[in-house]
């Protein structure tokens, strides 16, 4: 096909040159301007849902549950996480 295109584009090799980059241009734009905006709300890129399948409270849902593990900051907000140390050492195996 590529071959074809080639054959059938006039004025030698400057013209064959300059008539590729026409039609690759005209490609893109189309693709950019036609099909992608046709085919974004069948695509599922902005379908994000963060949910706990399993419920709150649930035993079988994986992680603490809210509340547990968990010290309250100075400001009263229970963090996820250790603020006093931010990378611990490993510790040595026996």
């Amino acid at each position: 096909m590529y071959a074809w295109i080639w054959r059938k584009l006039p004025f030698g090799l400057p013209g064959k040159l300059a008539g590729s980059v026409l039609l690759a241009a005209v490609t893109v734009t189309l693709l950019w301007f036609v099909v992608f905006p046709w085919a974004e709300p069948l695509l599922p890129f902005d379908d994000v849902q963060v949910t706990n399948p399993a419920g709150p409270g649930d035993p079988g849902a994986p992680g603490p549950l809210p509340g547990e593990g968990q010290t309250p900051t100075e400001d009263g907000h229970d963090l996820p996480y250790d603020t006093d140390e931010n990378n611990p050492p490993p510790s040595p195996e026996e």
